[in-house]
């Protein structure tokens, strides 16, 4: 495959990895706390590349190196819904995942038949201090939260959410839309300091519609470049190689 090709197969595919990730953020953009994943390109270069015919005959590719989540706190919207919080600062609530604890902005939430106060993936909420217990409550019932987290019923106090925070987010892998696994035990989350609840309210994501939109849509247009460039070049391949067999003949 010649070095054209290998460059446009190799845009191609970056590309195609943009147009996953912007699509999802999009499907997402109604996704009560859901973040926006973005991309980070980088150039490839392989191994073969390093020749003795000098750095400028290297041949670099271009690659999404990774994804990483922008965790920009999204835009406070009234529900007027009791079951309904959002978080006013930085930190995530805690909840007891299929398979450990997952931190989510996800406010949505909702009364199992257990009495277990579960956030909108169906998550139990975890209570301060009583070993990631849940907090049970009676349906039917008005319940007050409190901007600290205390969940209050009938005049009782019912637990405390817990809401926790990390020194860095880089560790924090998403699980569902908008849940997050820490993938770091050495990065252990501590209670968030200076975050409020908000009851009544919910966290919209933070897509930006209209940016994503536009970046879908030049990045479709690269797309079509791109196949168009390998199109070309094994039309010019061909060619040449019938105007050889002509000279031959």
């Amino acid at each position: 495959m010649d070095p054209l090709t290998i460059s446009a197969a190799s845009g191609l595919r970056s590309r195609m990895d943009t147009l996953d990730l912007l699509a999802n953020n999009l499907a997402n953009a109604e996704t009560s706390g859901y973040k926006t994943d973005r991309e980070f390109y980088g150039l490839y270069v392989s191994p073969e590349a390093s020749s003795t015919l000098g750095g400028e005959f290297v041949t670099t590719l271009p690659v999404v190196e990774k994804q990483w989540t922008d965790f920009t706190q999204g835009t406070l919207q009234t529900t007027g819904n009791t079951l309904d919080i959002a978080l006013s600062g930085p930190g995530f609530l805690a909840v007891n995942g299929p398979s450990g604890v997952l931190y989510t902005r996800n406010g949505n939430l909702k009364i199992a038949p257990s009495g277990q106060l579960v956030a909108a993936e169906g998550y139990a909420l975890r209570s301060v201090g009583t070993n990631g217990q849940p907090i049970t409550v009676t349906s039917g019932k008005p319940i007050e939260i409190s901007p600290d987290g205390t969940v209050k019923q009938d005049g009782q106090t019912l637990g405390q959410i817990e809401i926790v925070n990390f020194s860095s987010n880089e560790s924090l892998k998403k699980t569902t839309a908008a849940a997050f696994q820490n993938a770091d035990p050495a990065t252990a989350p501590a209670p968030a300091s200076g975050t409020q609840v908000l009851q009544g309210k919910l966290e919209t994501s933070n897509v930006a519609v209209p940016e994503a939109a536009m970046r879908l849509v030049g990045v479709m247009r690269q797309f079509e470049m791109l196949q168009k460039a390998v199109t070309l070049n094994s039309q010019m391949d061909q060619q040449g190689v019938q105007e050889v067999a002509r000279v031959t003949t």
